[in-house]
């Protein structure tokens, strides 16, 4: 009975042991490396499992590299790898280059692959165009008409400059600020109706792809709409403006105008007022002159007959003399 229990025991125990021994040292891959004439050590792979890189991958793609004529190490897709890179997409990005007679090396490869870029597609790009279409345009002629413009760029990727070049972002806000001093370069928007290819060209010479992780190789206007007159709008909201101070500075002067005339009012109203405080002295002045004896009885009459002739003289030619006239009231 112990027997039997033994035995299964160390069986169990003899499959567990060959499973953690298969699975630490890959047989079948250095088998199948040492046939498709990668050199890669046993030991090598078993260091891999430790370091937690999986030794499927590093081998496959050294057995693709190879196949391919391109020397790559085993120790370069580990390094690769650890450093958190994509290394199925830098080996074939390096077959994919090799083909088309680009000059990549490997370090490229993986420095653009740990810049975020996928170095498999910029190869693809690289000899394969990608055409980038822009958002619409709108541009004003020196005639004021606005013009809508649209415009698709064939780039291609600069392999050398893919690390810290900009991006498409830039590529389009560049080529749209060409299409707006193009346009806006030009007398009438029927020129650029005309040939809208001058716009093309005009851009093209600017050099708009410097300091980029790509080649411009065309640009081509799509399609260029008339948008509204920019101008006539400007002129109508210049002329609403006009008016609108002209309004204020004639309010300002009506104001101004108002102001005077109370001032003015002010004033005749100031001196009335002075005339009559002046006229009330008189008689005061009179009787003054009555009791010191400077005038007589006869003096005062004949004083009031020259107002009552000049009253009359007055009432005559159509004036009138209210001072006199109410005078002669009050003595009468």
């Amino acid at each position: 009975m112990d027997n039997p229990m033994m035995i299964l025991v160390f069986l169990g125990l003899g499959i567990v042991f060959l499973v953690i021994f298969l699975y630490f040292v890959p047989l079948n891959l250095w088998i199948t490396a040492i046939f498709s004439g990668v050199k890669v050590g046993l030991f090598e792979l078993v260091f891999m499992r430790i370091r937690k890189v999986p030794p499927g991958i590093i081998v496959r793609e050294l057995i693709t590299s190879t196949k391919a004529g391109i020397p790559v190490s085993a120790s370069d897709l580990e390094t690769h790898y650890l450093a958190g890179g994509n290394v199925t997409s830098v080996i074939r990005a390096l077959i994919s280059a090799d083909k088309a007679n680009m000059n990549l090396s490997f370090k490229q490869a993986t420095a653009i692959d740990l810049a975020g870029r996928d170095v498999l597609e910029a190869v693809q790009m690289s000899v394969n165009p990608k055409v980038i279409t822009t958002p619409k345009v709108a541009a004003v002629a020196a005639d004021g008409i606005q013009l809508i413009a649209t415009a698709r760029i064939t780039v291609r990727a600069n392999i050398q400059q893919l690390v810290g070049g900009a991006g498409e972002d830039t590529i389009l806000a560049r080529v749209g600020e060409g299409i707006v001093t193009s346009i806006g370069s030009a007398d009438s928007h029927k020129e650029v109706l005309e040939n809208p290819d001058k716009i093309s060209k005009l851009v093209l010479q600017r050099g708009l792809d410097a300091g980029t992780a790509f080649e411009i190789l065309s640009i081509d206007i799509a399609d260029v709409d008339i948008g509204v007159n920019i101008g006539a709008q400007l002129q109508t909201d210049q002329a609403s403006a006009d008016l609108k101070v002209a309004e204020a500075k004639a309010e300002e002067r009506r104001a101004m105008a108002v102001a005077e005339e109370q001032e003015m009012k002010a004033k005749s109203q100031e001196a009335r007022a002075k005339v009559i405080l002046a006229e009330a002295e008189i008689p005061k002045a009179i009787a003054d002159a009555f009791r010191s004896g400077n005038l007589g009885i006869m003096d005062y009459y004949k004083m009031q007959n020259i107002q009552a002739d000049t009253s009359m003289r007055d009432t005559i030619s159509g004036g009138s003399s209210v001072g006199s006239s109410g005078k002669g009231k009050s003595s009468k």
